[in-house]
């Protein structure tokens, strides 16, 4: 049985004519006819009454041609949604991303991307740079937005630059140094460190000691956390400073100060993971686009908020 033998009869149904059904398929009447008979022969039963006076359909021929019409409407839709899928109109889309660095270029591009493509489903999977990392090489993800520091040096992931912040201080608000209008490393240095967990961002530690190698200096690790939340009530109350980027200020709001380093040339990019033997999809690549394009609006001054949250959906690895 054949699609096309399918429409046959449901424009034979729908017009109860042979005459205008072939004018319509714009196939000959007796090759019409043939069709028609070859599929009740295969179906094996009677699907229209002929008649001289004109042809109707059968009780069979009635269920059948509602059944048609059902089927026809699905593969028509199936194909018209593999079509958008293939132009990146249609689809799921997973992406992981640290919340906080990606602030300044994620909602935008999100915001847009979704009033350009309303059926692409974006799933965004708020995660650590491990998971990161682990659900971009299972194919669980095909992209994460992420500072560069957390996926450069990890095997079998590619990353491309969006935009790069200067290296900073974010202290608390009473902190001694927060009078600096730029804060010496040495000073920096002195100062009990506030970072993310090695468990889980196995790259940011060998980072921050990158940072102080010129002074020969050993960065004291005062506290290790897991979200960029705790790591600002950390600094916060008191714990210790930590290094990072101004676009931070969007999600601290006020808890915090932010200095940058006097006569540093640090900087941390934020861009697009990929795994490099990856299947990143029509609507992915499409969604790159939008990045790029709102990442070239980023002046790198004082960054501001653009008034969309970002709603995790949940972990991309299970512990």
């Amino acid at each position: 049985m054949e699609l096309r033998h399918l429409r046959y009869f449901l424009a034979v149904g729908e017009l109860f004519s042979f005459t205008k059904a072939s004018a319509q398929l714009r196939i000959a009447q007796p090759a019409l006819s043939r069709r028609i008979q070859d599929l009740e022969d295969e179906i094996g039963v009677d699907l229209l009454k002929r008649s001289p006076r004109g042809i109707s359909l059968t009780a069979e021929g009635k269920l059948f041609l509602e059944k048609t019409r059902h089927l026809l409407k699905l593969a028509d839709e199936s194909v018209e949604q593999v079509r958008a899928l293939a132009r990146g109109q249609f689809g799921e889309l997973h992406i992981g991303y640290s919340p906080s660095p990606t602030v300044e270029l994620l909602p935008p591009a999100l915001a847009a991307f979704q009033k350009a493509f309303p059926q692409v489903n974006v799933l965004l999977h708020d995660a650590s740079q491990r998971e990161l990392a682990e659900g971009l090489k299972s194919g669980t993800l095909e992209l994460a937005i992420t500072p560069g520091t957390m996926n450069l040096q990890i095997e079998g992931i590619e990353f491309e630059v969006l935009h790069s912040y200067p290296l900073s201080v974010a202290l608390a608000r009473t902190h001694p140094l927060a009078r600096f209008k730029a804060i010496p490393l040495e000073k920096v240095g002195a100062e009990p460190i506030v970072g993310f967990a090695r468990k889980d961002y196995p790259d940011y530690f060998p980072f921050v000691e990158r940072i102080f190698l010129p002074l020969g200096v050993k960065p004291r690790i005062a506290v290790e956390c897991d979200s960029a939340s705790s790591l600002i009530t950390a600094v916060e109350t008191g714990r210790g400073i930590a290094l990072t980027i101004p676009v931070f200020e969007i999600v601290s709001g006020r808890r915090l100060v932010y200095r940058p380093i006097a006569g540093s040339k640090e900087v941390i990019a934020v861009g697009i993971a990929r795994a490099t033997n990856g299947d990143v999809t029509p609507a992915g690549e499409k969604f790159c686009e939008f990045l790029r394009k709102i990442s070239k609006g980023v002046s790198g001054a004082k960054p501001k908020s653009f008034g969309v949250r970002l709603k995790p959906v949940k972990r991309v690895v299970q512990e």
